[in-house]
C-alpha cells in the first residue's frame, strides 16, 4: 500500500483544522474551504475530525500515487514557505518558483490555487515518474 500522506502531519494540521488545513493536506479541497469559512463548521465539524483523520489518511494513501516527490515535504513548504515557492522548486517547476519567488505568490492567488491542486500536482509527477 501507499503511505503518500502521514498521519502524525495530518493531526499537527488538525490543530490549525478549524481552518481547514488537514483537509487540504488529505485532498479534500471543497470541505476545506467550507472550514475555512465556518471555522471548521462552527468547531463541531473540527472535533468530529480528530476520530476521522486515520480514515482521511487511508483515503488519501488509496487515491495518491507515492514516488520521488513527497507529499507531506511538499506541504510544508507550501504551507510555511509558499509566498517564495519553494514547494515548486521542490517540484522540479523553476519557472513557476521563480515567478512565486518575485510575485508573491502571484498575490497569493498562486497559493490559492496551489491549496486546491496541489495533491494532484505531485500525483500526476509521481505516476509520470512511475510509468517511464
Amino acid at each position: 500500500m501507499n503511505n503518500t500522506h502521514s498521519k502524525a502531519v495530518g493531526y499537527v494540521l488538525w490543530i490549525f483544522g478549524f481552518m481547514g488545513a488537514h483537509r487540504f493536506y488529505y485532498g479534500r479541497p471543497v470541505s476545506a474551504t467550507i472550514y475555512f469559512f465556518t471555522l471548521g463548521l462552527f468547531l463541531i465539524g473540527w472535533i468530529v475530525d480528530l476520530f476521522l483523520i486515520p480514515s482521511m489518511d487511508r483515503d488519501a494513501d488509496r487515491q495518491y500515487q507515492a514516488g520521488t516527490t513527497s507529499y507531506t515535504l511538499a506541504w510544508v513548504l507550501l504551507t510555511f514557505l509558499g509566498i517564495f515557492g519553494l514547494h515548486r522548486f521542490y517540484m522540479g517547476k523553476w519557472i513557476s518558483g521563480i515567478v512565486y519567488l518575485l510575485t508573491g505568490g502571484v498575490f497569493l492567488l498562486g497559493i490559492i490555487y496551489d491549496y486546491w491542486t496541489l495533491n494532484q500536482q505531485i500525483n500526476e509527477q509521481n505516476t509520470t515518474l512511475f510509468s517511464r
